[in-house]
């Protein structure tokens, strides 16, 4: 009889790691607290607007080529894709707009506009930046983080310098280029990784290469047609995904995990994977005895940021506003110290707006738009009504000043998510929305391990373990896991 395996949580991690772990011929179920799944990717409609509620980014096309031809399948299976271009707009001011090409040469002539001769640094930039990614994502997010002796083969050894782990990638971007905006646009993609760019590894320019090389595209439909693909693909595979069942409790005799407890159901179990939030799992669902780390342990972690969020439905057509939208006008540093170095509700934010409805009508009525805005904060702030509804006024007051209309009139349906709400839905540690920052302190071996030392058969996916944040790494990170329980326990 084949091995009984529970997963918590229906985040991309858990679809990805009990979708592996079906296929290697497990008897697989997914317990998901919320009704319905998807984790942070859920979706949601109302009013005639259809929301993705989490990621909005659909950056590194490869890694779900990658994920779904592990199956025999291919992305267009699920969904149909479309490359956005230009990727996003950057307002710098009213009159300082930024479109960010989609098509290489375009961008080098971008560069140039801004700062005469930059266009042979950004190719080697974005050459180093690509060996940075082939490196990174083929090989240094496919390793379990057990210890440093998987990273003491020769190739990894010698990439180590090559791959700028001990350099910031604020100081190589500043080395390079010297105009403010373009300084700023190629700094945003780490703006999320948990850190400033003068506190984050050079590595990460990778994210560059992600971006400005390999695109920036957009599923049809919405983000949320990725979890569907996936949990359809699961299903295939004979996965169960229970929604409704919040895990309570982890029962273990003699160091082995023997049961999952939900609010009304008890769950046997060979194997358990815990795709919810690590802490929670940990801190929440296991006696004191069992657990890999303290109360103090995860206290002294660096978060990446929480967020406020707003979903609009507009009931008029907007201008001036492409399907990606950063809203620079303010000061890109001093946002940064009040998000990592002195956490603060920020005095003058940086926002992001997507109005995916500029790309894709399915997902507003037709003479309206799909709207969402996000300002990115430090987690753990006090999170009231009060507060969320002075920031929405705020980036809502430069929205309209940028883009020369009125928007607020227009809005016809309106839902705000911050701190409480990543806490009361997702379990989330200090109400972070990105997982753990990616510093050099928190990389590879160094972050939380994905297997409990102390019960033999618990294991960890998701954004708080290896690799790390972000969709991409999340699906990885649930092959990686199934690939070392495999390992370790044959069905």
């Amino acid at each position: 009889m084949a091995k009984k395996v529970i997963v918590i949580g229906s985040g991309f991690a858990g679809i990805s790691a009990a979708s592996f772990m079906a296929q290697r011929g497990y008897d697989v179920t997914i317990l998901e607290k919320n009704l319905v799944p998807g984790g942070r990717a859920r979706q949601f409609s109302a009013a005639g607007f259809t929301f993705d509620m989490g990621p909005s980014w659909y950056w590194m096309p490869e890694v779900f080529e990658d994920y779904f031809a592990n199956f025999g399948k291919q992305t267009s299976d699920y969904y149909d894709l479309i490359r956005l271009d230009p990727s996003y707009s950057v307002f710098f001011s009213a009159e300082d707009r930024m479109n960010v090409p989609a098509k290489m040469e375009a961008l080098y002539e971008m560069f140039e506009t801004y700062e005469p001769g930059s266009s042979p640094k950004l190719k080697k930039f974005l050459a180093e930046a690509k060996y940075k990614y082939d490196v990174g994502i083929k090989e240094f997010v496919q390793k379990p983080g057990h210890s440093i002796f998987e990273f003491a083969d020769l190739r990894v050894v010698s990439s180590l310098f090559k791959l700028q782990m001990f350099q910031s990638v604020s100081k190589e971007i500043r080395k390079l280029f010297s105009n403010k905006q373009l300084i700023q646009l190629l700094e945003f993609p780490v703006l999320f990784l948990g850190a400033t760019p003068q506190n984050t590894p050079a590595l990460y320019s990778l994210m560059n290469y992600a971006d400005m090389s390999l695109g920036t595209w957009y599923p049809q439909g919405g983000m949320y047609k990725i979890i569907e693909g996936m949990l359809n693909l699961a299903e295939e595979l004979g996965v169960k995904v229970i929604c409704g069942q919040e895990v309570t409790k982890i029962e273990v005799e003699n160091g082995i995990a023997t049961k999952v407890v939900t609010q009304d159901q008890v769950y046997s179990a060979d194997i358990i994977i815990g795709g919810a939030d690590y802490h929670h799992v940990e801190q929440h669902l296991l006696e004191e005895k069992y657990r890999n780390y303290t109360e103090a342990y995860w206290d002294k972690r660096t978060m990446a940021p929480s967020s406020l969020l707003f979903y609009l439905g507009i009931n008029k057509k907007l201008k001036n506003l492409e399907h990606h939208n950063l809203f620079f006008d303010q000061d890109f540093e001093q946002h940064a110290v009040e998000i990592y170095d002195d956490p603060k509700w920020p005095s003058n934010p940086l926002f992001y707006a997507c109005c995916p409805s500029q790309t894709d009508d399915s997902i507003a009525p037709a003479d309206g738009e799909n709207l969402f805005l996000l300002i990115p904060l430090a987690p753990d702030l006090e999170d009231t009504e009060e507060l969320r509804e002075k920031y929405y006024h705020i980036i809502m007051d430069r929205l309209e000043q940028i883009t020369g209309q009125s928007v607020r009139e227009a809005v016809v349906y309106k839902r705000s998510f911050a701190h409480k709400d990543f806490k009361n839905d997702y379990h989330a540690y200090k109400g972070n929305a990105y997982g753990l920052a990616n510093t050099l302190l928190q990389t590879a071996f160094l972050k939380p391990k994905l297997k409990c030392k102390k019960v033999k058969n618990l294991f960890f996916t998701g954004q708080l373990t290896t690799p790390g944040p972000g969709v991409p790494p999340s699906i990885i990170s649930g092959q990686v896991v199934a690939r070392e329980i495999h390992k370790l326990i044959k069905p």
